[in-house]
């Protein structure tokens, strides 16, 4: 569990710089200049990516079972993660969608945690996702209060980029329900 936490304050922590030290985060970058501020940026997410990951896959193996959810979760979860792909998707296709969402990564992770929340009652998932899950909710109030960061590198906006979310992104649903989840998680989604 000790791995999982350090990698989620490195991941998230970093994630954070934006809404608890704006200022020393923009003369940081100022200091450091923007492409080594980028990449240390990188290493420390991506250090942290590899901690919680190895943290949650250790916790898994002798878990605390906190909650036993009910059958119906998972066709709740399901329905709730057809909204992940596409959010993920209008964050780089910038159309109609990615509008309505405002601010379509977060709203995806938001669906992400709280969908495997439905699904996991051990102690290692509560604070894997449940982290994801309050970061998401507090970076979003916080996004209102804050300068707009500089965007994201996005492809045009284009009236067919709509589409693009939502064939791209059910697509990817399905290729990560059916395949991916099992192969790389170890848990069926579909039918297991």
């Amino acid at each position: 569990m000790t791995l999982l936490v350090l990698g989620l304050v490195l991941f998230l922590g970093i994630h954070s710089l934006s809404i608890v030290a704006r200022p020393t985060r923009d003369r940081l970058a100022a200091r450091l200049g923007v492409t080594t501020f980028k990449l240390a940026y990188s290493v420390v997410a991506l250090v942290g990516f590899v901690l919680l990951i190895v943290g949650y896959g250790e916790a898994r193996l002798d878990p605390t079972v906190l909650y036993a959810p009910p059958e119906w979760t998972r066709h709740l979860t399901m329905l709730l993660m057809l909204i992940v792909f596409p959010g993920f998707f209008s964050t780089y296709f910038p159309g109609r969608l990615s509008d309505v969402l405002k601010h379509p990564t977060l709203v995806a992770v938001k669906a992400w945690a709280l969908a495997h929340l439905l699904v996991n009652g051990t102690l290692a998932a509560v604070v894997l996702f449940g982290s994801f899950l309050a970061w998401a909710v507090v970076d979003r109030i916080s996004a209102k209060r804050r300068p707009l960061p500089s965007a994201a590198p996005t492809f045009p906006r284009r009236a067919w980029n709509d589409a693009i979310v939502v064939i791209g992104g059910l697509a990817a649903y399905l290729a990560f329900a059916l395949w991916l989840h099992p192969a790389w998680i170890g848990v069926a989604v579909m039918g297991g």
